[in-house]
């Protein structure tokens, strides 16, 4: 399952570069300067490519034998189908983009240099490079509308995916790219996702705990607080990932008192999940505060010690360590 997840995002991440990318080539291709290589980073036949990567783990993940049958949902292989007609209509615009602007000049170079006798060979060549430039327009049309449809899309797939705190993290951790693509402000995104921009902050907040990023966790909740601060839940979260980023600094008085916070608020026995990291680490605090030539605060060791004691019960994975 979080092998899943992980990929899902690489995926989400994948669309916006790609998306980015599309509208890039497509503009420089109105300005009449667009080069075949760089279409060649965008849609080819290898993982250089930006749209092939999508494509390809799209189908690994939508199609692949990694999830059970039946787990994927209407929404997730519509994606799947959308990006694979994203790409194939790309390879349409790269393929005529070749005969027009190297495959042509190479023609008309040749033509220069040759005699009458070639003549009908060339003329032949000039009606595939006139029929090649109308389908290299018709091509960037189709290719445009597809992409506004896989947005679309993308905005679903999120929307089907909205329990899943990674992709909340992925959503404020890629805002700008989020906001350029979807033309929306993130909070009305989230909104869109979640109800509300409050709670799709502090879904990315949950990831970033589970995963240790205290500091993160904490930026993530500061931002759903200030947005309501009537949430009153959402507090002694924060009180916790307050207390373990300064454990992680080193500012262990600030740390014990921010996770004394967080279990008078009853956050230890509401959020079981977080106990075995607050337990080890005010264990180690008092440890250090006891040890010769450690911090040699009798206080902080007992203040420690005593909050260790409340939250072992709430620690069942940690290993059970003597706070004193």
């Amino acid at each position: 399952m979080a092998e899943s997840a992980s990929v899902l995002v690489d995926i989400l991440r994948a669309f916006l570069l790609a998306d980015q990318s599309m509208r890039r080539i497509f503009a420089r291709y109105r300005e009449g300067v667009l080069a075949f290589d760089e279409v060649q980073r965008l849609v080819g036949d290898d993982e250089r490519s930006v749209l092939f990567r999508l494509k390809e783990r799209c189908h690994a993940l939508f199609r692949g034998n990694k999830r059970a049958p039946g787990v994927v949902t209407q929404r997730e292989a519509l994606f799947d189908l959308a990006v694979g007609s994203l790409f194939h209509e790309a390879m349409k615009f790269r393929e005529n983009l070749y005969q027009r602007t190297v495959y042509g000049p190479k023609v008309r170079a040749l033509r220069s240099q040759s005699g009458a006798d070639a003549e009908g060979i060339f003329e032949e060549f000039e009606r595939i490079l006139a029929a090649a430039a109308v389908r290299l327009d018709e091509a960037l049309h189709e290719t445009e509308a597809l992409l506004v449809q896989t947005r679309a899309q993308f905005r679903a797939l999120l929307a089907a995916h909205a329990e899943n705190d990674l992709v909340a993290r992925f959503l404020v951790e890629e805002r700008a790219q989020v906001e350029e693509v979807l033309g929306e402000d993130l909070d009305d995104v989230l909104a869109s996702i979640h109800g509300t921009a409050v709670l799709g902050y502090a879904r990315a907040a949950r990831s970033y705990l589970e995963s240790g990023f205290f500091a993160a966790a904490k930026r993530a909740l500061a931002e759903a607080l200030t947005r309501d601060p009537a949430r009153a839940d959402l507090v002694p979260l924060a009180a916790y990932a307050e207390g373990m980023d300064r454990y992680v600094e080193g500012e262990h008085r600030t740390a014990v008192a921010r996770l004394t916070e967080w279990a008078d608020a009853q956050g230890a026995a509401g959020e079981p999940g977080l106990g075995d990291l607050a337990y080890a680490a005010v264990c180690r605090i008092a440890q250090r505060a006891r040890a010769p030539g450690g911090e040699c605060d009798p206080a902080l060791a007992e203040n420690a010690s005593a909050l260790a004691e409340r939250l072992q019960p709430f620690a069942p994975h940690a290993r059970v360590v003597r706070a004193g």
